[in-house]
């Protein structure tokens, strides 16, 4: 579903992304982790078309990024880091407006937005104007509009920054929900080491740009925690050799 083949990202001398080569298959569920600067926001925001690589290919169900963005990106649901949301739309209005420029027909349109509201809780909400929302009820209305247009691949970054204890369960579950019920496929970027046990069936970690570890989540703990895996992998030097400290936050 999600092919990224030889990927990089440069910013004049900075290598953000320094080529790198994944593969996530139908339905499955993977934490990208890293430390914060890995790289994780930066491949996301490619493998969604939100921004050009300097060099590589991603393929989203079956579509190149670059040769058939819009059939790529009708594919992919996006959730960033700050959702993007109107804070003086009503959440039904909003999810309406998302679902118009997503595409979605004007015949299917209210089942979608109905369909994506029951599936986020929003109901006792629909009507509420954004900006007078918790925080986690605003993310639950991020991952609304992530799916509204019933996309085969969902992208999630960070999606529980900020949130509280209660709120993270919340968002932790609903994820775990959408993913199961639906079978999509989730590709969801965190530095938060239990959301990944909490959700995630496959670890791929970055450090430094590059791809340090890709493996299911039991076979990469089976030599220790995924807190000793991610301290011991994720500490590289500038060659991308281990350091043996533990990285900086």
């Amino acid at each position: 579903m999600v092919e990224v083949e030889g990927l990089s990202k440069r910013y004049g001398e900075l290598v953000a992304v320094d080529r790198i080569s994944f593969r996530v298959e139908r339905g499955e569920v993977v934490g990208f982790l890293g430390p914060n600067a890995a790289g994780k926001t930066t491949t996301m925001r490619m493998v969604t078309g939100f921004l050009p690589p300097s060099e590589g290919t991603v393929r989203v169900a079956g579509h190149d990024i670059l040769e058939a963005p819009l059939a790529a990106r009708r594919s992919v649901g996006y959730l960033p880091e700050t959702p993007p949301l109107y804070p003086e739309m009503r959440v039904k209005d909003y999810l309406h407006y998302v679902a118009t420029i997503k595409d979605v027909s004007r015949r299917a349109r209210a089942e979608r937005v109905e369909r994506a509201t029951e599936a986020c809780a929003l109901q006792e909400v629909r009507t509420r104007v954004i900006g007078t929302l918790s925080r986690g009820f605003r993310q639950r209305v991020g991952l609304a509009q992530a799916i509204v247009h019933d996309p085969e691949v969902l992208i999630l970054d960070e999606p529980t920054a900020g949130l509280d204890p209660g709120q993270i369960v919340e968002i932790r579950n609903l994820i775990k929900r959408l993913a199961s019920e639906s079978g999509r496929t989730v590709v969801l970027s965190t530095h938060i080491l239990p959301e990944v046990e909490a959700i995630c069936q496959r670890v791929l970690l970055i450090s430094r740009g590059r791809i340090r570890l890709d493996g299911s989540l039991d076979e990469v703990t089976r030599g220790g925690s995924l807190e000793e895996v991610f301290l011991r992998e994720a500490a590289v030097n500038d060659e991308g050799e281990p350091t043996g400290e533990e990285p900086q936050s």
